[in-house]
């Protein structure tokens, strides 16, 4: 029998390898970035084209690599960082492996310039699938500059399971933030096409948070610092009014190098129990230091997966911490009776005479008769009686109750809404539902659903049609993006335009709103743009084809009749009668029921 086995040639082993550590252009920005970390850079200049599709360019000021060096640096496990195994329990720099330049060529073409500080000249390579293609002496810089181009052209499987350029440059923007918030000491740079979207200076933490996400985050933050014997930790955390559902920006650095780690992340949703809503997540910027024999960060290929020695004493450690950042910030309200030296009086001044008058301030009135401990016979007048006598038949009833249908489950599901028998008297529930009579029974709606569901449409005609028109502010309003969300902003800038927004950018992730769409009337408009780019980022789909969609939910979730406004009559008609013409009437674009029918036989089987 012949043999079978064989050893794979050195290009294909490289290529299956590179898979692991090489997925997306993102990967490639965070090896490049951490190498130049590492070479002790002062200053790395970041270049993409295409959102790293065609051209990648990490430039650092660093030591640089002599020419046997640089070589050598493309030859899988050839590294500076390591010498033995007992190393990899003492690591200080963030690569170790030796995979990251030797993956990235294998897959790409590389052209490397880099010049050592004792060296009269610098050197050139150029790698093109694995394989070098030339080297020579070059006059560069002090430092190294890497360029990557056409990423994945000899694996065209992985090229073509690349996301949309807008996608993959956000995760390049990701990665990018990651490292210039683990190293403020270090003058940043990022051009994308050939556009300068930031420059970050060497700063403190929380200016370098500030210069990346916008001023009004780095004002709603909290400084957490503590040491003990385990661990140091320092850093911020949002305040409780600076919760959201989505779009919140958390972060966790260990010993520099982001993680991930769900454990640590519920330790500060619960030193925020009771001040937020369970479904609110709050901003936090943590860097811990530990002693690098009590981690271990050898288990996956990215990096981000950390194993602890005192896992559970740092959880207590970091929910401590929070929760005495809370305590100074008083986040929790408390009662003053502390009243000495106030003043008794207040002056207030009177537009009218030009003086100013005092005011005395409110005195509560106590009523001495009032006796908590009075006999039960001495009730006011008009107090009920003995209330359970007069629910002695309900309760001792064993009817079950009733079962509320949706429209496809009642006896009109054969029939079309609009076909509907039902009352012209509409009655309001609690402000959210409106209850009125069909010929089947009781009919509820939910009217902000059902508002949902009839200005989606409309603004998805507006979007599939002509521009809707804008409606101009009085005083222009100012909003600050991070760099993620200020490149998503310029891909969308001509459907923004066509809903009506009117928005001109003056740099550095900042706009002013100069108008928004007509009938929006008393919206916050950024809060209205800001809603509808974290939509289009939560769902990570192709614009093309979710834009309207993701849009058009977003300005109708903000605009729709919100829950416990009071309708008239007209105004419920209105409401009823424009969902009964809409072509999906019964539930809401998410999925969610906006129409549901409590059967008439239901209901006569309470007064049984």
């Amino acid at each position: 029998m012949a043999d079978i086995i064989h050893l794979l040639p050195d290009t294909v082993a490289n290529q299956i390898a590179a898979g692991e550590v090489i997925q997306r252009p993102s990967s490639v920005i965070k090896e490049l970035l951490e190498n130049a970390v590492d070479a002790g850079a002062k200053r790395i200049d970041v270049s993409v084209v295409d959102a790293g599709r065609t051209a990648i360019q990490v430039i650092d000021d660093g030591k640089g690599m002599s020419e046997t060096d640089a070589r050598l640096a493309f030859e899988r496990h050839a590294t500076s960082k390591i010498t033995e195994a007992s190393d990899l329990f003492c690591l200080t720099t963030m690569g170790f492996r030796g995979e990251a330049l030797p993956s990235i060529a294998a897959v790409s073409q590389v052209t490397l310039r880099t010049h050592a500080a004792d060296c009269e000249l610098g050197t050139c390579l150029t790698i093109e699938g694995g394989k070098v293609t030339a080297q020579e002496v070059d006059a560069c810089p002090v430092g190294s500059n890497f360029l990557v181009q056409n990423l994945f052209f000899n694996v065209p499987a992985r090229r073509k399971f690349l996301k949309s350029n807008q996608t993959e440059l956000s995760n390049v923007i990701q990665e990018f933030e990651r490292v210039a918030l683990a190293n403020p000491g270090i003058h940043f740079t990022f051009t994308h096409n050939d556009h300068l979207m930031t420059t970050l200076l060497p700063e403190s933490v929380k200016q370098r948070i500030a210069a990346l996400f916008g001023k009004k985050v780095g004002e709603q933050l909290l400084d957490v610092a503590v040491d003990t014997t385990l661990c140091s930790l320092h850093g911020y955390v949002g305040k409780p009014e600076a919760a959201k559902k989505k779009g919140v920006k958390q972060f966790f650095f260990i010993n520099g190098r982001y993680m991930r780690h769900p454990y640590f992340h519920k330790a500060v949703q619960e030193a925020f129990e009771g001040l937020i809503q369970p479904t609110e997540q709050v901003p936090y910027f943590l860097f811990m230091q530990v002693e690098p024999s009590t981690i271990d960060v050898n288990i996956h290929p990215t990096k981000t997966e950390i194993k602890f020695e005192n896992e559970l004493a740092i959880w207590q450690i970091i929910m401590a911490a929070v929760k005495e950042a809370l305590g100074r910030f008083n986040a929790v309200p408390t009662i003053d009776f502390d009243t000495d030296g106030r003043p008794s009086e207040i002056p207030v001044y009177n537009p009218f005479s030009g003086k100013s008058v005092s005011v005395a301030p409110p005195r509560p009135t106590i009523n001495k008769d009032y006796n908590p401990f009075r006999p039960s016979n001495e009730r006011r007048e008009g107090a009920p009686g003995d209330w359970k006598t007069l629910y002695e038949d309900v309760l001792k009833s064993n009817s079950p109750m009733p079962e509320v249908t949706s429209v496809e489950d009642s006896l009109e599901s054969q029939l079309r809404l609009t076909d509907i028998e039902r009352s012209a008297q509409h009655y309001q529930y609690r402000g959210q539902y409106i209850a009125t009579e069909v010929r089947s029974g009781l009919m509820l709606i939910d009217q902000h659903r059902a508002h949902v569901r009839i200005l989606y449409n409309r603004y998805r005609k507006q979007l599939e049609g002509q521009p809707s028109s804008s409606q101009g502010l009085l005083f222009p309003e100012l909003v600050q993006f991070s760099m993620s969300d200020a490149a998503l902003v310029e891909e969308i800038q001509d459907e923004l335009c066509s809903l009506g927004f009117d928005i001109s950018s003056l740099g550095g992730g900042s706009y002013t709103i100069q108008g928004m769409p007509a009938g929006f009337e008393g919206l916050d408009p950024r809060t209205l743009l800001g809603d509808i780019v974290e939509t289009l980022k939560a769902k990570g789909q192709d614009l093309d084809n979710e834009l309207h969609h993701r849009m058009a939910f977003a300005m109708a979730r903000d605009a729709a009749i919100p829950v416990g406004d009071v309708l008239t009559q007209p105004e419920m008609e209105n409401l009823v009668n424009e969902l009964f013409q809409q072509d999906e009437p019964n539930y809401t674009p998410d999925g969610k029921v906006v129409v549901a029918i409590l059967p008439h036989e239901n209901l006569e089987k309470l007064f049984k």
